[in-house]
């Protein structure tokens, strides 16, 4: 049966999702976009906000999103939301893009569903992000942090990132049971709920048996009350021990560019960092400076013989 009101439907797509294994972040970012939309879909069919300065006034003095309206919706109803949003509150390019990753997903499990008889989301346009280049340490760099940190927890908390190139929230999630020293692996669940292996130094392992002393089960970093230590914690020790502007992010950013710079091989770092495509892996990756400059000199023609013929 077509329709039905975003209060269930909504449910019902976070039951969907959460049987897929998204994380709760996931989860708690598509609400908030769809329940802003039902109250936007909601405010444009009432009968007293047929014009822009009404529904603005109404969507910003409102307290509470209504979800008791349809889903069935056109795709300029889509585009008006994006554009009202926009003139309401400076979204950045990248909250545009996912707030079009939630309705797409969203509208997609409604039309396979058959509880809309159109999907209005294909070929919608996402806002370009201007490509930036990432701030990233090198590994002396890199090193040099780890030796200025005197908490051997916090130490031993940026140097597991960068040797495993892990997820914040899969660092939190490692027991202790997960970590091979025989092998040097960690097991690792990542996105999705899917399973993989990354690869630890000697060093790194010597640092983490160091921690953990004679403890054989139970979260590797524990947080309060005994569970695993929250991603919140973490970023507080990047604030406290790291220069502005490095984050658990660039610190992986700095495992793969490492990796790739030394390997050339794009699938491994792939894999290691659990990436689903290749395409997102490209984005940590540079071409050394010291390499650019050692082709420019091989290859560049003024570079070695002044221009001459």
């Amino acid at each position: 049966m077509a329709d039905g009101d975003f209060s269930e439907r909504i449910d019902a797509f976070m039951d969907y999702l959460r049987m897929r294994n998204y994380s709760k972040n996931t989860l708690d970012g598509y609400a908030r976009v769809l329940k802003k939309f039902s109250h936007y879909v909601w405010l444009r069919r009432r009968g007293d906000c047929g014009d822009a300065d009404a529904l603005r006034t109404a969507w910003l003095s409102s307290e509470a999103p209504h979800l008791d309206t349809g889903v069935e919706v056109s795709r300029a109803m889509v585009t008006d939301f994006l554009s009202f949003l926009t003139s309401v509150q400076a979204y950045k390019p990248t909250s545009i893009r996912q707030f079009v990753s939630a309705l797409s997903s969203f509208y997609l499990y409604l039309f396979t569903q058959e509880a809309v008889t159109v999907n209005p989301m294909p070929g919608m346009a996402r806002p370009r992000i201007k490509e930036q280049e990432m701030k990233y340490l090198k590994h002396n760099q890199v090193m040099r942090l780890l030796k200025s940190i005197e908490k051997p927890r916090d130490r031993l908390i940026i140097r597991l990132i960068y040797a495993t190139g892990v997820r914040v929230s899969e660092l939190c999630a490692i027991d202790v049971g997960d970590i091979d020293f025989d092998e040097g692996t960690i097991r690792i669940l990542g996105k999705g709920g899917k399973i993989r292996t990354v690869f630890v130094d000697e060093g790194t392992l010597a640092e983490v048996e160091d921690y953990i002393g004679n403890k054989i089960v139970g979260p590797l970093f524990v947080g309060q009350n005994g569970h695993h230590i929250t991603p919140r914690t973490v970023q507080y020790i990047f604030e406290e021990c790291a220069p502005p502007g490095i984050t658990p992010h660039k610190i992986r950013h700095s495992y793969a560019s490492e990796l790739y710079r030394r390997s050339k091989n794009l699938r491994v770092v792939q894999e290691n960092l659990g990436h689903a495509s290749i395409k997102t892996t490209e984005i940590y990756l540079h071409t050394d400076l010291d390499e650019r400059q050692a082709v420019y000199r091989q290859y560049f023609p003024l570079s070695h013989d002044g221009g001459r013929d």
